[in-house]
């Protein structure tokens, strides 16, 4: 996300803009943000605890919306309008069905 800092309250609207249509939609499960101030954590498998993060996030910027749609393409339109309203690339991923979760 490249926005000028005099533009970033109309990008934030129209992000909210589109959340609030994904919720009068009924697809809106939730969304948020990483915060930025608390640095991560490794928990391993022995319980150890060590202040990291995996090599490919090291960078991470942005948040997530999840949202509950029939098909992938559903997805990709409003990943589109995401993409839009935010004025950067959406990365679309898809969760897998646990029936014990």
């Amino acid at each position: 996300m490249n926005v000028p800092a005099e533009e970033l309250a109309a990008v934030g609207e129209a992000a909210r803009q589109v959340i609030r249509e994904a919720k009068a939609a009924g697809v809106y499960a939730f969304a948020g943000g990483i915060h930025t101030a608390v640095a991560p954590l490794m928990v391993e498998a022995d319980s150890t605890v060590r202040q990291a993060t995996y090599p490919q996030t090291r960078e991470f910027d942005g948040g997530f919306c999840v949202l509950r749609l029939p098909s992938r393409e559903v997805a990709v339109r409003w990943a589109a309008r995401i993409a839009q309203a935010c004025r950067c690339a959406q990365e679309l991923r898809e969760f897998g069905d646990d029936p014990e979760s």
